[in-house]
C-alpha cells in the first residue's frame, strides 16, 4: 500500500530517521526487536531468508526503478485472500520527496530503499554448533563496518556460522548489514547468552564441550602459523577473533586449544581484523 508523505517529520517514519538502534530493538518490538535494511539487493536477500517486512520508505525519484521490490511485497505480504483493505491493509509503502529525504544526517538514501523489518529469534549455541564444521567467533568487536565484512568474508569462504559474543556490537545494524551485502541474512550466526564476563569465564570452553578446536588468531610466543599441519586435523574448529587495537583478551588466548598467526613480512605485525578473517577462513576453510 503506497502512502505519499510530505514531511520527514511524520510520526510514522519514526523508526528510519528518530529512533536509536537500541530503541529498534528494544522499544518497538519487545520480543523480537526491529532493524533497517538498505537497498533492494539487501532487502531481497532478506526477505529471502525469510524476514518479514514492516514497512518501506523509498524517495520519490526512486519509486518507478523499485516497482519489482514494491511488487514483491505487495503479493508476499499484501491483504490475506477475501479480507477487507481496512482490516487487512498490507504492508505500507511510505514515499517521501527526495529532498525532504536528502536533508536525513546520517541517513541519506544512496541505494534507494529503506525496509524495516521484524528480527527474528536467534538459535540456541546447540542447534548453531550441530552441523557448523567451522565457525569463526566475533569477541567484542565493536566496528560494525569490520562485523559486516566478517560476515561477507564468512559467506565468500564457506565458513558455517558466526558466534557473536555479548560485547560485540550487533550484526543487524544498518552499516554492518549494508557492508556486509546482506550476507548477516545468509550466514548462520547467534549471540552467547549472558554477559560479557559470562562469555571470558565459560564461552571457550562452551565451544569445546560442543566438539570444537578452539583457535586464537593472535600474536603470541606460542603461536603457530596458519599452514601449521595442527590446524587441518580438526573436524570442528572454531576461529576466534579480536577487536581491533587490543585483540583477543587473554583469558581467551589462555583457554584456546591453539594460537595462530599469519605469517607476514618483517615490519608489519598484523592485519585489520576483516582483512584477518579472510585468510584464516581461507587457509582453515573444511574439506581445502
Amino acid at each position: 500500500m503506497i502512502i505519499q508523505v510530505e514531511d520527514i517529520r511524520d510520526e510514522r517514519l519514526d523508526a528510519y530517521v528518530r529512533l536509536t538502534e537500541v530503541q529498534l530493538r528494544n522499544r518497538l518490538e519487545p520480543e523480537k526487536g526491529i532493524f533497517i535494511a538498505e537497498s533492494e539487493k539487501v532487502i531481497v536477500r532478506a526477505l529471502d531468508a525469510g524476514y518479514e517486512p514492516l514497512s518501506l520508505l523509498i524517495p520519490e525519484h526512486r519509486l518507478q526503478r523499485s516497482a519489482a521490490l514494491i511488487e514483491r511485497i505487495e503479493t508476499d505480504f499484501g491483504p490475506a485472500a477475501g479480507a477487507a483493505a481496512e482490516d487487512a491493509p498490507g504492508i505500507p509503502i511510505y514515499v517521501a520527496p527526495s529532498e525532504q529525504i536528502e536533508q536525513l544526517t546520517g541517513f541519506e538514501l544512496t541505494r534507494g530503499v529503506l525496509c524495516a523489518m521484524k528480527r527474528k529469534p536467534l538459535p540456541t549455541m546447540e542447534s548453531f554448533a550441530h552441523d557448523a564444521k567451522r565457525i569463526a567467533v566475533l569477541e567484542d568487536i565493536t566496528n560494525h563496518t569490520n562485523v559486516g565484512a566478517v560476515f561477507r568474508n564468512a559467506a565468500a569462504l564457506g565458513f558455517d556460522g558466526l558466534l557473536i559474543t555479548p560485547g560485540c556490537c550487533d550484526p543487524l545494524y544498518r552499516r554492518a548489514i549494508r557492508v556486509s551485502m546482506g550476507t548477516v541474512f545468509q550466514v548462520p550466526w547467534t549471540r552467547f547468552p549472558g554477559t560479557v564476563e559470562d562469555w571470558h569465564e565459560s564461552g571457550v570452553e562452551t565451544l569445546k564441550q560442543l566438539g570444537f578446536t578452539t583457535v586464537a588468531l593472535a600474536l603470541h610466543d606460542e603461536s603457530v602459523f596458519l599452514d601449521d599441519p595442527q590446524l587441518e586435523r580438526p573436524e570442528k574448529l572454531a576461529v576466534l577473533l579480536g577487536t581491533e587495537g587490543e585483540g583477543l583478551s587473554q583469558r581467551t588466548i589462555e583457554a584456546a586449544d591453539l594460537v595462530a598467526k599469519i605469517p607476514m613480512r618483517d615490519g608489519v605485525d598484523s592485519l585489520n581484523v576483516a582483512a584477518a578473517s579472510a585468510v584464516a577462513f581461507w587457509q582453515l576453510r573444511a574439506h581445502r
